[in-house]
């Protein structure tokens, strides 16, 4: 084995989390390494993880895609645009979106190279003593020794054990997006962010898809008002989305796969053409400690960490979705940045509080903050206030009126405690809210700012005027 090699910080992950760590790190003059796994549809290294290679930026390729094509059939007529052969090449399609991320994973790679951080290709475990044992891809092994280890192993998709992904009939997220034809039947099982965005995908292409959701609520997560609007308008799209519904055991046969399931009506069975299993992810962080590192997991396989992401053990960090909080990208961003600027003698934190959620199917939801149902389990009296995007200009010029902007404020202080919203382009308007957040801003504070128009954000506007009752372009 080769001479130990030492540096300021070891970086376990080169996923959203990680890379934002050692770039960071390299940048405050610390001596950074990042290792990582995963590799391409070619075979090479590929950084990012799930987010750029399987997540986040590969499904809204195919969304922005499919919703091309979806407009074409659905929306371009009302412009007076017409075609006289609609159809779809998937894999085009396919190779458009893995160009995409190729593109990205070869950024970071460029951004590491730039930034002075040393990258290691293969799977990192953590030893006692803050050392790293890394199994490269060519069969090499070379040890790390780092004053800092931070791990950001990220998370894998979760497996039913009547369900084994076979990455034909069967598949995770990383299955679906990579389809040579559209499913004529497409079932899929949970109806959170990755079914219901992958879902949305191959039905605007044609497929006719089934979601089975156990919860007997819809986005139980999100604002019930926002839920209603997104539930009707997938309905409208055909999506069936089936609630209360228990998968009991799959079956591949030669007709297809044999969903059998539980609702109220009884036991049941439903054949589709693929299956896509999205029940949610769990964090990998098996064999990635060794024995005696004394850091410790919960029941969850989560690493336990401290509020500002550590361990207890000396010089060893943990962030992103191996550790508690949401599993989104932007929040292992910012766990990443604010460990290394700790790590540098810097303040380091992320307020759980503003972190937005955003589902990228369309309409668009996000939200940040709670929603009245918290609120009112709380026991925290709030105003709110809402306006809907069929009042807005720019909205109906776009062809794109569905949903509406809600803010709660506190009854008393004004302070702004939540936003939901639900309708185009959301994704960016949520960050309004966020921001006013993050300052402890005021619906006023929100209503007295000016507002381009004709804009989609005209409807933040009015919502946050709509909480004094003053909303100019509805009846309060």
């Amino acid at each position: 084995m080769a001479e130990q090699q030492e540096f300021d910080v070891v970086v376990i992950g080169g996923g959203p989390a990680g890379y934002h760590a050692a770039i960071r790190a390299a940048q405050l003059g610390l001596k950074t390494a990042c290792i990582d796994a995963a590799l391409g549809k070619d075979g090479q290294p590929a950084l990012g993880g799930t987010c750029l290679r399987v997540g986040c930026i590969p499904s809204k390729a195919l969304l922005d895609s499919s919703r091309q094509y979806w407009n074409m059939g659905h929306i371009f007529n009302e412009h007076g645009i017409s075609f006289a052969d609609q159809k779809i090449d998937v894999a085009q399609m396919v190779g458009r979106k893995d160009k995409i991320v190729k593109q990205f994973t070869g950024g970071i790679a460029a951004l590491f190279k730039a930034n002075k951080v040393t990258a290691f290709y293969g799977f990192g475990r953590l030893q006692k003593g803050n050392v790293v044992s890394v199994k490269q891809h060519d069969g090499t092994t070379v040890e790390l020794k780092g004053t800092n280890v931070i791990l950001a192993a990220g998370s894998d998709s979760i497996e039913l054990p009547f369900a084994k992904f076979d990455g034909k009939n069967i598949v995770d997220n990383e299955g679906a997006l990579d389809f040579t034809e559209v499913p004529k039947r497409l079932g899929v099982i949970g109806a959170g962010v990755i079914g219901l965005e992958l879902g949305s995908v191959w039905n605007r292409l044609g497929s006719e898809v089934t979601v089975f959701e156990a919860m007997p609520d819809f986005l139980a997560a999100a604002d019930k008002e926002v839920a209603k609007v997104a539930a009707r308008e997938f309905k409208k799209q055909g999506l069936d989305i089936r609630l209360g519904t228990k998968c009991t055991k799959i079956e591949v046969k030669a007709d297809g796969v044999h969903v059998s399931f539980t609702d109220a009506k009884g036991d049941q069975e439903l054949v589709v053409d693929k299956l896509l299993v999205a029940v949610g992810r769990r964090a990998a962080t098996k064999n990635l400690l060794a024995d005696d590192t004394g850091v410790k997991l919960n029941d969850r396989g989560q690493i336990e960490v401290d509020e500002h992401c550590h361990t207890g053990v000396d010089g060893v960090w943990a962030i992103g979705d191996c550790v508690r909080g949401p599993m989104l990208a932007h929040k292992g961003f910012e766990e990443g940045i604010a460990v290394a600027e700790l790590i540098a003698g810097l303040p380091g934190h992320v307020n759980f509080d503003t972190i937005p959620w955003v589902i990228y199917t369309e309409p668009e939801l996000a939200w940040v903050g709670k929603t009245e149902e918290q609120l009112k389990a709380e026991g925290v009296a709030y105003k709110a206030g809402s306006f809907p995007f069929a009042a807005v200009g720019r909205a109906v010029a776009m062809s794109e009126p569905i949903g509406f902007v809600k803010v709660l404020a506190d009854a008393e202080t004004d302070r702004v405690l939540g936003m939901h919203l639900v309708g185009p382009n959301v994704s960016e308007l949520v960050h309004e809210g966020v921001l006013t957040m993050e300052f402890k801003g005021s619906a006023d504070d929100l209503a007295r700012i000016c507002h381009a128009h004709p804009s989609l954000s005209e409807a933040v506007h009015d919502a946050a005027m709509a909480v004094a009752k003053r909303a100019i372009h509805k009846a309060n």
